[in-house]
């Protein structure tokens, strides 16, 4: 990073500290577009398609720890999620997320649904009151875990609610993207939408290599 690159974010972490002190939430700039990045491309590079996954360790809603290293031999779908976001109530109001929750899990996937708001952000939430929501929504998740600092949706450079990623039995990142292709906050779309995640899991189940690995996500921001 050369002078000017230091001098213009240090102008910009001003600005933005001043309006925090002026202005209400809804009115600031998201630092983590301002500062994009080169945390947020090494992320990229981390999270690469037929790389290794990388590893976390969460803690879910029910105070248990996860650690995707643990969980090497199974089929693992990483699901970020902001139930304060319209494109994720697209895919719950419709019970397109909790359908693809039900019929893998059933078949031995193990799918985490991730929050990676920052405290006093859109869709940041105590445990109990993101049980209350998955259970309102009879959400089917095998856990629902918490990532107040980002740090593991960064490393995954997770960019949208919903941001879909599949790691394999191997460990692997099978696939990353758009959970399908109509890329609107409209349940009704649902119905005529190709969906990815379903595509993706069919062919690894059925031990084919992903057709379509790596798409573009589409939604809200992560309220890092």
């Amino acid at each position: 990073m050369n002078g000017s690159q230091t001098v213009t974010q240090k102008l910009l972490a001003l600005f933005i500290l001043t309006a925090a002190i002026w202005l209400p939430n809804e009115y600031l700039p998201d630092p983590g577009k301002i500062f994009a990045s080169e945390t947020g491309a090494a992320a990229d590079r981390a999270a690469a398609v037929g790389k290794p996954a990388p590893d976390f360790s969460l803690t879910d809603i029910k105070g248990k720890t996860w650690k995707l290293k643990d969980l090497k031999g199974k089929v693992v779908v990483l699901e970020w999620f902001n139930h304060g976001c319209p494109f994720v109530k697209k895919h719950y109001d419709s019970g397109n997320m909790q359908a693809l929750q039900k019929a893998y899990t059933k078949k031995g996937v193990t799918w985490l649904s991730i929050c990676s708001s920052a405290p006093g952000k859109q869709g940041s939430a105590s445990s109990e009151e993101h049980a209350r929501t998955f259970s309102s929504k009879d959400g089917a998740p095998t856990a629902v875990l918490i990532d107040a600092d980002g740090k593991v949706g960064m490393a995954y450079g997770a960019k949208t609610t919903p941001h879909m990623f599949i790691v394999g039995k191997d460990g692997k990142l099978l696939y990353a993207g758009a959970i399908d292709d109509k890329r609107s906050p409209d349940p009704e779309d649902v119905k005529t939408s190709k969906n990815y995640v379903k595509a993706a899991l069919d062919e690894i189940l059925a031990g084919k290599p992903v057709s379509n690995s790596s798409t573009k996500s589409y939604g809200c921001s992560v309220k890092y």
